[in-house]
């Protein structure tokens, strides 16, 4: 068992916590990676339910149970704030929360409510969780269930309440129910809010004596109710949002809707989204009023784009930020950049980590460029690389320009001053240096530093012989 690593103050008031099972290995999803891990709507499952139980209590009352994985599930959400509980051995969800009763009720942790949240279902709502919680301590009840009205309920626990009451008698598995119970369309979601101090007063009545020898929590409905406790359940409007991801396709249903809604979220915020249902834009992406994304793009990640920008077809930003009025022609690929402002990118430009374009400055056909950083009004329109260079304002990078950074074992930095012009197919050998207002002539290589307004000339002489071209094809000719 794990204590919190954020204990209360004995002078603060007991409150609500929240427990997050994540230790599950997700078997059908025949993956190596924990379930928990799998990304739908740009990131892992987890974390949109960490988010979201966020939103209801702070991150020092979140207990994740971990368990499959266990380490790579602590690192790929330690940024969140949560504590973690360790399920060494993952014996079904009563099991889960055994293992965490010294976080959630001993010494100075001591919560009068836990609210109990899936890991793998990443679609409930903070309202809803709200109205669970809510519910409970109106009701005062040892265990409230969150429900839900299923067209075809196969396969879950039906809900089998007293009457038309709040007040639940069992919840009876698939397996087990009769033909009458089966037609039940009221399923138990596996959502929770349990009394602290009533959970742990009966959990251990829980048994193995089922054909998977687990703890089921479940069961607890029925001991409480033996033991004249109260259960009730609270019916969630959109039954959608319990849903989980136990197969691949159903990892993907919910991808989709998570996409759709942040789409309608976007498009309630004034952008306009041409075809949403192909377009991919992450949970996690802002987007600026009255700019327009086009058919085929993706947005991924922490990605944020200013207002009255245009994303054309079939590009692909991802942790980028970009300023307001910025055009982005098609196929453009940006990563880890950022972009200020009236900038114009593409068609076809790739911007790999650490690139950086100034207001104004222009970025074209097939141009690369990598730890970069081009100045206000400056312009590489075609065919360039350009990879750890500092270019200042008014610069133009004629067509073909490399700069050569690479020397086999070192990066080395190629600086270009305000004014600078850099005729076509110029290639710059880094460390160099090029002064504010010089002049590369077209076809040169640059090995050495150039001072400001300077021309620079590095290629050979031409030299012209009269009739060659002639002679070798009448050579040619004559042979038998």
């Amino acid at each position: 068992m794990a204590k919190a690593s954020n204990a209360k103050s004995k002078s603060s008031p007991p409150g609500i916590a929240v427990a997050i099972m994540a230790a599950g290995k997700g078997t059908r999803l025949k993956s190596k990676h924990p379930k928990v891990l799998h990304e739908v709507g740009g990131k892992p499952i987890l974390a949109h339910v960490i988010a979201t139980a966020q939103r209801v209590v702070p991150a020092k009352d979140i207990f994740v149970i971990i368990g499959h994985g266990a380490e790579r599930v602590r690192e790929a959400v330690a940024g969140t704030g949560v504590n973690f509980v360790v399920q060494s051995v993952q014996r079904g969800t009563g099991h889960a929360l055994m293992a965490a009763s010294t976080a959630l009720s001993a010494g100075d942790n001591k919560y009068d409510q836990v609210i109990v949240l899936s890991g793998d279902a990443p679609l409930i709502t903070a309202e809803t969780i709200k109205k669970l919680s809510a519910f409970h301590n109106a009701q005062k009840a040892a265990m409230t269930l969150l429900s839900a009205d299923l067209d075809n309920p196969y396969g879950y626990g039906r809900v089998i309440r007293k009457g038309r009451q709040a007040e639940v008698q069992a919840i009876v598995e698939e397996k087990a129910a009769t033909p009458q119970q089966k037609k039940i369309r009221e399923i138990n979601s596996g959502f929770y809010a349990f009394g602290v101090p009533d959970l742990y007063e009966h959990i251990d009545r829980l048994s193995t004596a089922n054909p998977h020898g687990e703890y089921y929590l479940t069961d607890m409905a029925g001991i409480f109710h033996r033991a004249r406790k109260k259960v009730v359940a609270i019916k969630t409007e959109d039954a959608g949002e319990v849903l989980g991801s136990n197969t691949r396709a159903e990892m993907m249903m919910l991808d989709a809707r998570l996409r759709l809604a942040k789409c309608r979220e976007l498009l309630d915020a004034g952008v306009t989204i041409f075809y949403p249902h192909t377009c991919v834009i992450d949970s996690d992406v802002h987007v600026g009023a009255d700019t327009i994304i086009e058919p085929f793009v993706q947005l991924l990640g922490n990605t944020k784009i200013g207002e009255d920008c245009r994303i054309r077809s079939y590009s692909v930003i991802g942790n980028s930020i970009l300023g307001d009025r910025v055009t982005v022609k098609p196929g453009t690929i940006m990563e880890d950049s950022r972009v200020a402002a009236d900038a114009v990118l593409g068609p076809y430009t790739h911007m790999r980590p650490g690139s950086e374009v100034g207001e104004g400055a222009h970025l074209g056909n097939f141009v690369e460029t990598k730890k970069m950083k081009l100045g206000k009004g400056s312009k590489a329109n075609h065919l360039s690389y350009l990879g750890d260079a500092e270019i200042g304002e008014g610069v133009n990078i004629g067509a073909g320009t490399i700069t050569c950074n690479y020397d086999g074992v070192n990066k080395h930095k190629t600086i270009i001053e305000d004014g600078v012009f850099v005729g076509s197919d110029s290639t710059l050998v880094a460390p160099v240096k090029l002064g504010r207002g010089a002049y590369v002539a077209a076809a040169s290589c640059i090995t050495e530093d150039v001072p400001a307004d300077a021309l620079a000339l590095g290629r050979a002489r031409q030299s012209v012989k009269e009739g060659w071209a002639k002679a070798k094809r009448e050579k040619r000719e004559k042979r038998p």
